[in-house]
C-alpha cells in the first residue's frame, strides 16, 4: 500500500474490508486486516480498528482475537440482528455441549429472542448439505416434528440430527450413510431447538 495514501481513505478500506466479512460471518483478527491492507505493522492496523472502534462505526468483544463487530445502527436494512454464536455443535458422534460466545453473525429477523448460531463439527449431516465449518441458526424450542433437524441433548451431550418419532419414542438420525442413528433411552434426551438456517463460508470463521 501505497504510504501517500489519505488515512481516511485507509481507514474506510479498513472498515470495508471488516464490514465485508462481518456479514459473511468471519470475524476477521488484526493480523488479517494486516496483511489484507498490507500493512506493515500489526499496530497500523490496531490503530485503524480502535479508531472506527472509538467512531463508533465498529465494536469490539473485549478478550476475543475476533471480537470485532457492527453496532446495531451499521448494519444493512432495518431487520439485520446480530445473533450469537455460542459454540460447536457434533454432527457426528456426540460431544460436549459448549455455550460460551465464540462471536455474532447478522440476521434479518424481527427478534433475535431465543435464535442462535452453532458451529458445526462432524459429516453426519453432509446428505443435506450441513458440512464442518457450517453454522447452524437455531431458534429455541423444546418440542419439534418428525422429520425436523435439531439439536438434541443427549444425557449431557449436544448433537444435529434429523428427528425422527416413532411410537413416541425419539430417534435421532444421521443424513450420511457411514453413521449410526441415535436412539436415546427415555427421559435420555431433550430438544433445544429446531435448525431453520444453515450459513456456509469459502474461507475461515469464528475461532
Amino acid at each position: 500500500m501505497s504510504p501517500r495514501t489519505p488515512l481516511g481513505e485507509t481507514r474506510e478500506r479498513v472498515y470495508c474490508f471488516v464490514r465485508e466479512r462481518l456479514e459473511q460471518g468471519l470475524p476477521p483478527t488484526v493480523r488479517e486486516v494486516q496483511a489484507a491492507l498490507g500493512f506493515r505493522a500489526v499496530q497500523t492496523a490496531r490503530e485503524h480498528l480502535e479508531r472506527l472502534v472509538g467512531e463508533g462505526r465498529l465494536a469490539k468483544q473485549s478478550g476475543k482475537a475476533r471480537g470485532y463487530y457492527l453496532p446495531l445502527e451499521e448494519m444493512a436494512g432495518p431487520l439485520s440482528i446480530l445473533i450469537p454464536v455460542l459454540g460447536q455443535v457434533q454432527a457426528g458422534a456426540l460431544s460436549t455441549a459448549i455455550e460460551h460466545i465464540e462471536g455474532h453473525i447478522p440476521m434479518r429477523t424481527r427478534t433475535a429472542e431465543g435464535i442462535f448460531g452453532l458451529r458445526i463439527r462432524g459429516e453426519s449431516m453432509t446428505g443435506v448439505g450441513i458440512f464442518p465449518g457450517d453454522i447452524a441458526v437455531v431458534r429455541s424450542q423444546p418440542s419439534a416434528e418428525s422429520g425436523d433437524i435439531v439439536v438434541a441433548l443427549v444425557d449431557d451431550e449436544a448433537t444435529i440430527k434429523t428427528l425422527k418419532i416413532r411410537q413416541e419414542r425419539i430417534e435421532l438420525h444421521p443424513e450420511n450413510p457411514h453413521f449410526k442413528p441415535i436412539v436415546p433411552f427415555p427421559g435420555h434426551c431433550s430438544i433445544i431447538g429446531k435448525v431453520i438456517e444453515v450459513r456456509r463460508f469459502l474461507e475461515g470463521g469464528l475461532h
